[in-house]
């Protein structure tokens, strides 16, 4: 198995995807698995990488954040991320991550690698963290904000075989984001896609109110992607907020360090339980390989969970087991 990296994107690039394939192969001694470090070879030479399954592949150009996705890609052939997106489609490694640009790592995986025959708009799907510590797929939370009621079929399926073969949980509850958990509610796309749901080959109960997404009580949501964007901007932005408010508060006052002192434990606890970190990258699901979006601040650790999360969906043949569903 090969990886390609795009180790020039993301706000702490290279540095934070050296440290995290670094690592990623450290707790892998004795795997036979490759990793293609691509950017600029200077850069990463300088890092001193030791383990021989790493190999570096230059590349001298970088699509930033600023850059227009669909037109970075087109232009900037010589891009880290349009490099290992060609390493991928040509066969000389079996998936892709990054954390760069989204809009322009979803434009590589459509437009590079390729989509997957009869799935016709791609998903954007991370893992959000719930209270029972297991994690829910959301899909799409971005790549497609106009979808169709046969697009949110494709995404139930997609999210259903990643959480049972990637997540390992066995029958994933699915469940379509709605405003109401009866099965009228809504507007025209979820009152046509719940008939659909219904029949399709998968575990689907029903809909799922954005306050319950977080509970635990399912394992796959779906939804289009202006609503799940908005869900997704939520939430990291609630519990934000939260951490923030809670150590203004412990540090007001004498007391209150000491509270904190005591509970410094479950705190640390709860922090690591909400951290985007543990749950590696998103996945854009529909593409012909698997192609992890790491989240863009990520560290060394949170892109080696990133580069595990696509070790597994290469192990598990993912996309086959999708092409399959489909059928």
């Amino acid at each position: 198995m090969i990886l390609a990296v795009d180790a020039m994107g993301g706000d702490n690039a290279p540095k934070a995807m050296v440290e995290g394939v670094v690592q990623f192969l450290a707790e892998r001694p004795n795997e036979k698995i490759g990793i293609r470090l691509v950017g600029d070879e200077l850069k990463l030479r300088s890092y001193n990488i030791e383990d021989p399954r790493v190999e570096i592949v230059h590349a001298g150009e970088v699509i930033t954040g600023e850059d227009e996705p669909v037109r970075a890609v087109r232009r900037k052939k010589d891009s880290s991320l349009v490099v290992a997106a060609n390493l991928v489609k040509s066969g000389a490694a079996d998936a892709l991550v990054s954390a760069g640009n989204t809009g322009a790592v979803m434009t590589a995986g459509l437009f590079v690698i390729g989509r997957i025959p009869g799935v016709e708009r791609p998903a954007l799907a991370p893992t959000f963290p719930t209270r029972n510590g297991k994690g829910v797929v959301i899909l799409d939370v971005g790549a497609n904000p106009d979808a169709k009621a046969e697009h949110l079929l494709d995404y139930a399926i997609m999210g259903s075989v990643y959480a049972e073969q990637v997540r390992g949980i066995e029958r994933p509850r699915v469940a379509l984001l709605n405003i109401g958990s009866e099965a009228g509610k809504g507007n025209a796309l979820t009152k046509e896609t719940y008939p659909l749901l219904e029949t399709a080959p998968i575990h689907f109960v029903g809909n799922v109110e954005a306050r319950e997404a977080m509970s635990g009580e399912v394992d796959v949501i779906v939804t289009e992607g202006f609503a799940g964007n908005i869900l997704l901007k939520s939430t990291e932005g609630a519990a934000s907020m939260i951490m923030g408010v809670m150590k203004e508060q412990f540090m007001s006052s004498f007391i209150s360090k000491v509270a904190a002192l005591i509970l410094k434990p479950k705190l640390k606890a709860m922090k690591q339980l909400l951290a985007y970190e543990e749950y590696g990258g998103a996945g854009l699901f529909g593409i012909k390989a698997p192609v992890i979006k790491a989240h863009g601040s990520s560290n060394g650790y949170a892109f080696s969970r990133a580069l595990a999360q696509a070790e597994r969906m290469v192990e598990q043949n993912v996309v086959e087991r999708i092409i399959s569903a489909k059928a």
